[in-house]
């Protein structure tokens, strides 16, 4: 009588890397495409897999992947207004990045940006997968921002706001916004979107005649910017409230 052996489970290897806390799954597309990772010695190619059984390597470095029960790291960060999302910049300004806790074998991938003048909410983690799942434009994620600005909306122009309104990059749109109020010529709004174009909301608002004079990120998908986390500071989720993203993420 014979037996079957089942065979190991393998994965695509930019989805393994990107796991592994080496970047994101674009990211490590392009790194597999410019020769930079080999499978038991031969340099992989787009489309590879590889499972528990196989050595992986990125330039010298074998690549440990982590199991099923194994959390990713997961941080919030208040940017400040005044920072970049970005290792480098030629222009030598103050970087998130300075601000994070040191990660020894892998790096902090960034869910989402905020440009230079944006504050608010950012999410870090470990895990390229769960980067990808609340970044990629198919799941559709929240961003909630609350926005000031100068002079106030008048019905015609919120009503454009949420129907859609074409910027140079296509057709873009609130899929909510409501009046915050506000004192003298500022006034606040509350704006939902479920996509994270360079500086859309801000186009948005400069298209219909309006200037932006403050933005600031409040919630991304199902994370509130905390009161409690003051700007300039971090804070990383404690293993229930990880797994409760996990949970929460499509």
């Amino acid at each position: 009588m014979s037996t079957s052996v089942s065979a190991p489970v393998t994965h695509k290897l930019h989805k393994l890397l990107a796991q592994a806390g080496l970047g994101s799954r674009r990211e490590m597309e392009e790194l597999i495409a410019a020769g930079g990772a080999t499978i038991n010695g031969k340099v992989a190619g787009i489309g590879d897999r590889a499972g528990p059984d196989d050595i992986v390597r990125v330039g010298k470095r074998t690549i440990h992947f982590k199991s099923d029960d194994r959390l990713p790291r997961v941080v919030l960060y208040h940017k400040p207004e005044g920072e970049i999302v970005s290792h480098d910049d030629p222009e030598g300004r103050p970087s998130v990045f300075d601000k994070l806790p040191q990660l020894r074998s892998s790096k902090w991938i960034s869910i989402g940006r905020l440009d230079y003048n944006t504050s608010g909410l950012l999410i870090f983690t470990t895990d390229g997968e769960l980067a990808n799942r609340l970044m990629h434009p198919r799941f559709e994620v929240e961003r909630e921002y609350a926005v000031r600005i100068m002079g106030r909306l008048t019905p015609e122009v919120a009503t454009l706001l949420t129907t859609g309104i074409e910027l140079e990059d296509g057709l873009a749109k609130f899929d909510h916004l409501s009046d915050q109020g506000g004192e003298g010529s500022n006034h606040w709004y509350r704006v939902i979107l479920k996509e994270g174009r360079n500086r859309e909301v801000r186009r948005m608002f400069e298209t219909v005649g309006m200037t932006v004079s403050r933005l600031m990120r409040v919630r991304f998908g199902p994370i509130n910017l905390p009161p409690r986390l003051k700007r300039g500071k971090w804070m990383e989720l404690d293993e229930t409230e990880t797994r409760r993203l996990l949970a929460l993420v499509p």
